[in-house]
């Protein structure tokens, strides 16, 4: 960073570069629109980082993050506790609930990527299995990416999960609502119809 720079302006810069999606630029940009802001909007914003790190815990039933443990979803007995969905991320579950799905869910807190070296110890697989061994569910979903990393987590769970008689389902692909034909591609294509169902 530039010497011209206060350190604690060259420091929040890099602060802000670390992140995820936030290259040099947006860094400088981020830094300097917190600078021209009130000193209460900076500082709300300091606090709400802090109070994250402080007060969010992972449930220890589904390792969703959470205030309380068990977290909300795990603690409402109106969920259907035959099913459990799997995902990667706990922003997925979000997505999941828009659906109305009303079952359980498992976060992994990632996908199996050898090239990156995370393998099954560095998710929450461990933790998943204990829990269907302890209280099995009629159906385990596998809502896990579609992508390279998702798929081969699903394939692996998948694997794992079938000797305990548990009935494991992986979410359907094709095409996304209001899609043409024509601008798909052909590894969706073929998803679309292979998983094409009665009507």
């Amino acid at each position: 960073m530039s010497q011209h720079l206060a350190e604690p302006v060259a420091r929040l810069i890099d602060e802000f570069n670390r992140l995820p999606g936030i290259g040099p630029k947006t860094a400088q940009r981020l830094t300097f629109y917190l600078l021209r802001v009130p000193k209460e909007e900076a500082l709300s914003l300091a606090e709400a980082i802090r109070e994250i790190k402080e007060r969010i815990i992972t449930c220890s039933v589904c390792c969703n993050l959470s205030e309380q443990d068990p977290c909300a979803i795990c603690r409402d007995p109106q969920r259907d506790r035959d099913r459990i969905c799997v995902v990667e991320e706990p922003l997925d579950i979000l997505a999941i609930e828009k659906t109305g799905y009303r079952g359980l869910y498992h976060v992994l807190h990632g996908a199996l990527n050898p090239v990156e070296g995370i393998g099954p110890e560095d998710l929450r697989i461990a933790e998943l299995l204990k829990r269907l061994r302890e209280d099995p569910p009629a159906e385990v979903i596998l809502a896990t990416n579609a992508n390279m990393e998702g798929d081969s987590t699903a394939m692996y769970l998948s694997a794992q999960i079938k000797p305990l008689g548990i009935c494991v389902t992986r979410l359907a692909r094709g095409l996304p609502m209001g899609g043409d034909l024509g601008y798909a591609d052909e590894m969706t294509l073929a998803q679309a119809l292979d998983g094409r169902r009665e009507m």
